[in-house]
């Protein structure tokens, strides 16, 4: 009966990789394929794939930089978050003060606003400064909406955290700067690469504000998307194809590289009692 249930669920395993893949090895194709092929109204079963369509891409298109943008914007943007918010989580869930409840409920208030609410002021404000089009304004734009997410999602590992830890290393002379840096961001570490990778995401998926801000030098991936369709040779299908995969293969990359804390961090997170 064991080997019929092992048998059984080795199946579908089986079949779930295969759905999970079958996306990225379509996109994979696709931009691999000529675009006569493409949009040729027959089906081919034995598909040519080459990659001078690759070479005419990144030979006419900077997508060196816009692929540099979308990393520098993103790693920048989820630095800013950690930065200010795992003293803020800290603070939320480990001090008593008036108006707590109220801060953080303020906090995570903002991420319910639409972002074309403030695309006007934001670009109003980042002229002013003469920072648009610039790298710099996209860090402080994805940091500003994404930081209420990874606040909440942070303070909820630190809820969970027995006081009495702290209690101990208090007696033993230790500042608080101390506590947090060597006990609670350790005991947090899957939180904190959680909300690290779910802000990567939503910084990298990110279009409106990008569109706003910059102008051609600060253009990200999601951007680059828009420059493949329409105009005098239609939809470009195959390079609309090898962007979506760029933009999404360093997040792939990441999720594998730390998907041991990543799924330590779901996994507390559902069971947090």
């Amino acid at each position: 009966m064991k080997s019929k249930r092992s048998i059984v669920g080795t199946i579908i395993l089986l079949a779930w990789v295969v759905v999970s893949i079958w996306p990225i090895w379509y996109f994979a194709t696709i931009a691999l394929r000529p675009r006569v092929e493409i949009i040729a109204p027959d089906p081919i079963y034995w598909p040519t794939f080459t990659t001078e369509t690759w070479a005419k891409i990144l030979d006419e298109w900077p997508m060196g930089r816009y692929f540099f943008n979308s990393i520098a914007s993103v790693v920048g943007s989820v630095f800013i978050c950690l930065l200010l918010g795992v003293p803020a989580a800290y603070s939320l869930s480990r001090y008593r003060y008036k108006g707590r409840e109220d801060i953080g409920n303020y906090i995570l208030s903002t991420k319910m606003m639409a972002p074309v609410v403030v695309a006007i002021p934001l670009y109003v404000l980042f002229a002013q400064f003469r920072m648009l089009d610039t790298v710099w304004a996209l860090m402080m734009v994805y940091a500003a909406i994404n930081l209420s997410i990874v606040v909440w999602i942070i303070r909820s590992y630190m809820i969970d955290i027995p006081h009495e830890i702290e209690d101990a290393a208090r007696t033993d002379g230790a500042s608080d700067l101390r506590i947090l840096w060597e006990i609670i961001i350790p005991m947090c570490l899957p939180g904190i690469i959680t909300a690290a990778v779910i802000a990567s995401v939503f910084a990298m998926n990110e279009y409106l504000l990008t569109l706003v801000i910059g102008r051609k030098d600060a253009y990200t991936m999601s951007i680059a998307l828009g420059n493949f369709k329409g105009g005098s040779d239609g939809i470009i299908y195959n390079a609309i194809a090898l962007v979506a995969f760029m933009a999404f293969f360093p997040i792939l990359a990441l999720v594998i590289a730390i998907q041991n804390h990543l799924s330590r961090g779901l996994t507390m997170g559902a069971v947090k009692g």
